[in-house]
Order: C-alpha cells, then sequence, then structure tokens
C-alpha cells in the first residue's frame, strides 16, 4: 500500500509532504504512545501511528528510519514538530480517527503489525 492510499484510507490531511507520497510502499506499522516501546518494536520503513506530536517523536522515526508518521485523534503537532519532520524529510499525516480505528482500518487493508507478540512472532 502506498503512502497516498493510507492516506486516502484514513481520511488523513497532509502536514509536511514529500516527494514520493505516491510511490513509499508501507507493508508494517506500529502504534504506540511510548517512545521506549516504538524503538524497541518498531522496524525500518514501518509507518508509525501515535498521538505524540513532540519533536522527539521526529528524532526517534529518523534514527529507525520510519517511512512516515500518521497523527492520529486529529492532533496537531507544534510548528517545531512540523520543522523537524520537513528538515529530515519525514512525511506527516494526520487522521481524526482515534489509534485503534487507524490500526484497524489499515490491518484491513493489509499492512500488518511489526511484531505480533512480546517475545516472538
Amino acid at each position: 500500500m502506498t503512502l497516498s492510499e493510507v492516506m486516502k484510507t484514513l481520511d488523513a490531511e497532509v502536514l509536511v509532504e514529500n516527494d514520493q507520497l505516491s510511490t513509499i510502499e508501507i507493508k508494517t506499522a506500529f502504534s504506540a504512545d511510548l517512545l521506549s516501546d516504538v524503538l524497541a518494536f518498531a522496524k525500518p520503513g514501518s509507518l508509525l501511528l501515535t498521538g505524540l506530536t513532540n519533536p522527539q517523536v521526529i528524532r526517534t522515526a529518523d534514527i529507525l528510519d520510519i517511512a512516515a508518521i500518521v497523527f492520529v485523534r486529529g492532533k496537531s503537532p507544534p510548528g517545531e514538530t512540523l520543522r523537524l519532520a520537513d528538515e529530515l524529510n519525514i512525511p506527516i499525516l494526520s487522521t481524526k480517527y482515534i489509534l485503534f480505528e487507524t490500526s484497524g482500518r489499515l490491518y484491513s487493508k493489509g499492512i500488518t503489525g511489526c511484531i505480533k507478540k512480546v517475545g516472538g512472532e
């Protein structure tokens, strides 16, 4: 599924554009509001779904080579967060769906989680 298709599935708004929205392929996603969980379990190339909007989310995504971030619950990040994402070329989307609904909509379209359960697949 491309990032453009993710955008349509989630009725999402693009907050930070990337010239590759229609070519970035998304196969896995990780949902969390704890950055320690993101660091422990997210995989490179994944889509990060979160309600956190601080600049640390962008830095964490950069470290892990996250493909893009979706802010849930209609969250609007501060300008500092958006500027950093733009500087690091990390696409940012925002959806009004809650985290659970966002995850479910993507899962129903074939996006899988980075892991199925802790301690194994």
